[in-house]
């Protein structure tokens, strides 16, 4: 696989959630993350936008089947995921970097076939026995070829990618954006892969904002499930940082994307987030 080769470090965010529906917020959170490139750093933003795909579908009169709190996509239902995810996030958001004054080029992992993918099969416990559930156009990253970023990166571009990739047959599908950004992170070598969330890292009690953890290792996160402190929400975002360290990232965090100031904060030697480890 190919590695980043540039001199300066690359910074990867992985944007989405409800940060991406209030318009003076997303200003806030993309100044501050653009603004890391007057630091000398290389920008990455990867997204997903599931309240942007809710409100197309509806818009669309199709109905979303969830399983497992995962979303079953049919094959008509994965145009208008497109839609909402290219079509309109991606759009925005690069318009709006742009308005900065920043040049960012809007992408999925189809470009350049960037991100090869697989089809997912869920596997589910009924009763005592594992069964296979189809997802429909779900699915997993099986390659990352970073070359096309590289490139983008070498040309002072901020790259913004959704996560939507094409298998070898050409056929689409919607990958879970943290997995998607994990594998991305990994592969451009990012320096850091920050995950930005609506709390301020991993909690020891959910109900407990004094609780959070600064610094957690890979190899304590399996303790920190089994205990269920790692829950909900937070098992993608774990995972994800998991699959950018084991890939090439040299340090991964999570921090509260409502506060955008905490962006800055990161690289002003304060304690931030919680920082994940190898």
């Amino acid at each position: 696989m190919a590695k980043n080769k540039y001199v300066k470090p690359t910074l990867l965010f992985k944007y989405g959630g409800n940060a991406m529906t209030d318009p003076e917020l997303k200003l806030g959170i993309l100044t501050n993350i653009c603004s890391l490139k007057e630091d000398g750093y290389n920008v990455v933003i990867v997204h997903g936008g599931g309240p942007f795909i809710k409100l197309t579908l509806q818009q669309a009169g199709i109905e979303s089947e969830f399983i497992d709190g995962q979303r079953k996509t049919t094959r008509e239902a994965m145009e208008y995921v497109e839609m909402a995810l290219k079509g309109k996030v991606n759009g925005n958001l690069v318009s709006l970097i742009n308005s900065l004054g920043y040049k960012a080029v809007g992408l999925s992992g189809k470009d350049g076939q960037t991100v090869i993918a697989g089809k997912r099969l869920h596997k589910r416990v009924v009763n005592g026995d594992t069964e296979i559930v189809d997802l429909g156009q779900v699915g997993d990253v099986e390659e990352v070829d970073p070359g096309f970023i590289n490139l983008l990166l070498e040309n002072d571009f901020i790259p913004v990618i959704t996560c939507i990739a094409s298998d070898k047959n050409g056929d689409d599908y919607n990958i879970n954006g943290d997995m998607f950004a994990g594998h991305i992170a990994g592969a451009v070598s990012a320096q850091q892969y920050v995950v930005l969330t609506d709390v301020d890292g991993l909690l020891l009690d959910k109900d407990t904002p004094e609780s959070m953890i600064a610094s957690v290792s890979i190899s304590e996160l399996e303790v920190l499930k089994k205990q269920g402190v790692i829950q909900g929400g937070m098992i993608p975002k774990i995972e994800s940082c998991e699959i950018a360290l084991k890939n090439g990232a040299e340090s991964a965090r999570i921090i509260n994307g409502t506060v955008p100031g905490q962006i800055k904060d990161l690289f002003a030697n304060r304690v931030v987030g919680t920082t994940i480890k190898k």
